[in-house]
């Protein structure tokens, strides 16, 4: 079942000490409804601009948002910083308990229109090429509805960008149909310079609304006056 609005089923009765968020609010029943944005964040050091990143993509009317966290992403922000509901591992186990309960990863599936990982670090991009699902984020990707845009944005250090696997493994993402936003060359925070680091926010807004502007029509979806 789909939910009717931005706030997924059993996450207020699972999670009390979350309060709502600003991107989810309870809508009034209305014709058309937002398109629906799940941002996934892993732990590069990329994921520092996971605050700015968000506000961004609230600016763009029409657009809920939320954010599926993997554990190592979280030492790179406070979820203090991000104005939207915040999912990780431990909502999908506490949510299910039995039989009849809501299994996170495919509701969170359901809900999204688009799914945007950024940034997509080096241990990801391998598991999910692999087809590897060891945690929400990359359960809720191998579940994915292709027929839904997905875009990745990999940020990664020089050495590791440069390893042939990695372009394989892009290569495979680009396979199922994924888009890539691609990293760009700047001075790292360890120092090195070089390709790796995430595309700059507006770049990935950017490509948000492009791929927005494209699906909204055929999806009978309203993007807002994009």
């Amino acid at each position: 079942m789909e939910p009717s609005s931005g706030r997924l089923p059993g996450l207020e009765a699972t999670r009390p000490h979350m309060e709502p968020r600003a991107s989810c609010p309870a809508a009034a029943p209305s014709v058309e409804r937002q398109f629906r944005v799940l941002v996934g964040v892993t732990g590069s050091v990329a994921a520092l601009k996971l605050p700015l990143l968000v506000s961004q993509l609230l600016d763009i009317p029409g657009l809920e948002v939320a954010v599926v966290t993997t554990e190592r992403a979280k030492h790179f922000y406070s979820p203090q910083d991000i104005p939207v509901t915040l999912y990780s591992d431990a909502d999908e186990w506490e949510m299910w308990k039995c039989r009849s309960d809501p299994v996170l990863h495919i509701d969170l599936r359901r809900w999204a229109d688009l799914m945007l990982v950024a940034p997509l670090d080096a241990n990801t991009l391998g598991k999910v090429a692999s087809g590897i699902c060891d945690n929400l984020l990359t359960c809720v990707i191998r579940a994915w509805d292709r027929g839904k845009p997905l875009l990745f944005c990999p940020a990664m250090n020089t050495a590791m960008w440069e390893h042939p696997l990695t372009s394989q493994q892009v290569g495979q993402l680009q396979a199922f149909g994924y888009i890539e936003i691609p990293c760009v060359a700047k001075k790292l925070v360890c120092g090195d310079q070089g390709l790796g680091a995430m595309a700059e926010v507006d770049t990935i807004v950017d490509k948000v609304k492009e791929v927005l502007s494209q699906h909204a029509l055929s999806a009978g979806l309203n993007p807002g006056s994009l």
